[in-house]
């Protein structure tokens, strides 16, 4: 009981109390700093040198720091922040490495978009922007409103026309709706908002047989499915009034 009413009135002091605080944190303050939970640096697997230097930049650390300061969660959540970054992980590897393993997002397309050309994944998410279609040629091409959401039915489409070889340009997404085929020479196929898939084969097919698309068309419309129509272009429709005159002559 002596002791205890002592202790408790040399606590009671708040200099004392503040010399027991102090010497706790400095006692912790050792502990953590003690080499064996020293953080020296830190090492990015599975991303490109870009998205090193930029993770780099958004998670800065000054090395060495005890691994007690660091806030895995904080640091990870940073990282799967940023567009390319599909998922990470982050852990304090043997040797006082800041580990980072990241998956980065896998571009699928090209969608076009009034700000400029950004590339996008299965899902949609952006991974970055390039500035001109030529640097990524290997990469389907889509615009319009709503594109992003349809990545899938579009990859879809572009595998379909795959026989129009290099005179297909890239799909439109019309009113987030449907899409339209764009073809070189002015040329569209316009798709219904059904069955789009069906709708092309049958203009691939028409065009194996018959060289449709070869023909001086503007249009195929086939936002109809019964009624299926095209649209010829002027100088075609010129040329058909001027037989028609002749033949009505």
């Amino acid at each position: 009981a002596l002791a205890f009413g002592a202790g408790t009135a040399w606590l009671s002091d708040e200099g004392n109390r503040q010399m027991v605080r102090d010497t706790v944190f400095e006692a912790r303050a050792s502990f953590e700093a003690r080499p064996e939970f020293m953080v020296h640096l830190m090492a990015v697997d599975g991303a490109g040198d870009a998205l090193v230097e930029e993770i780099r930049e958004d998670v800065p650390q000054d090395f060495p720091i005890s691994s007690f300061d660091l806030d895995l969660p904080e640091i990870r959540a940073a990282i799967t922040g940023l567009s390319p970054v599909k998922s990470a992980t982050v852990r304090i590897r043997p040797g006082g490495v800041l580990q980072v393993d990241v998956e980065p997002r896998r571009p699928v397309v090209i969608w076009r978009t009034p700000e400029g050309l950004a590339l996008i994944d299965m899902t949609g998410a952006h991974v970055s922007r390039i500035p001109k279609r030529m640097e990524r040629p290997d990469l389907p091409l889509i615009a319009g409103e709503g594109a992003d959401k349809n990545v899938k039915e579009a990859l879809s489409l572009y595998r379909a026309a795959a026989p129009l070889g290099d005179r297909l340009r890239g799909l439109v997404r019309m009113g987030d709706r449907r899409w339209d085929v764009v073809l070189d020479r002015d040329q569209r196929i316009l798709l219904p908002e059904e069955n789009a898939l069906e709708a092309l084969d049958r203009v691939i097919a028409m065009d194996t047989a018959q060289d449709v698309l070869a023909r001086d068309i503007r249009r195929i419309d086939l936002r109809l499915g019964t009624r299926p129509t095209v649209q010829m272009t002027e100088y075609a429709t010129g040329q058909w009034w001027e037989i028609r005159q002749v033949s009505g002559q």
